[in-house]
C-alpha cells in the first residue's frame, strides 16, 4: 500500500510540475491560474463543452492510470480519473474562477458518486472513480460569483 501511495504521489508530482512552472512564467491578475487551468484541460481530453446561460463550461477528463500503466498500483487505484471543469464568460472569454461546483457521476452499473469540486488554480477539479469500461453520466451543478445556479450534463465513455 505504501508503494502504491508513493507511485501515485510521484506520478501526480511529475504531471503537475511542468504545468505549474509554465503557469508561473505568465503575469497578470489571475492570468497564471487561468492559463494553468487551460494547460490542464489540454493535458486531458476535452470531454464536453457547452454554453449555459452565458457561461462556457468545459469538462476535461484525465485517466490517471495511464501515467502508471503496467505497474501493480493501477489495480489498487480507487480514484482512476481527474475531472476538471473550467468556466468562462461566453462573450468575453474571461475565466470565472469563483464559485462552488458539485458533481454526480452515475456508473454503467447505476452506482453513484457525488463530490464537491475544489478550486485548483484556474479550474475546479477532483479525482473520481471510473474504473470500469462503459458509459458514465456526469452531471454538474454550479453556482458562480453572479449568484446564478447552472447545470450541465453529458455521457462519458471509458474505454
Amino acid at each position: 500500500m505504501k508503494k502504491t501511495s508513493l507511485i501515485i504521489a510521484a506520478a501526480t508530482l511529475a504531471l503537475s510540475v511542468p504545468l505549474t512552472v509554465g503557469a508561473m512564467e505568465h503575469d497578470g491578475h489571475g492570468t497564471a491560474h487561468a492559463q494553468q487551468g487551460d494547460q490542464m484541460i489540454h493535458a486531458g481530453s476535452v470531454a464536453h463543452q457547452e454554453v449555459v446561460d452565458g457561461v462556457k463550461v468545459t469538462f476535461s477528463v484525465i485517466d490517471m492510470r495511464a501515467s502508471i500503466k503496467g505497474t501493480a498500483a493501477v489495480k489498487e487505484m480507487k480514484e482512476t480519473h481527474h475531472l476538471m471543469l473550467m468556466f468562462a464568460d461566453a462573450k468575453t472569454g474571461k475565466h470565472l474562477n469563483e464559485g462552488t461546483v458539485k458533481i454526480k457521476i452515475v456508473a454503467p452499473d447505476k452506482s453513484e458518486q457525488m463530490k464537491s469540486l475544489e478550486g485548483m488554480g484556474g479550474h475546479f477539479g477532483s479525482d473520481v472513480a471510473m474504473p470500469a469500461k462503459g458509459k458514465y453520466g456526469i452531471m454538474a451543478k454550479f453556482l458562480l460569483k453572479d449568484g446564478k445556479v447552472r447545470s450541465s450534463k453529458f455521457w462519458y465513455q471509458v474505454k
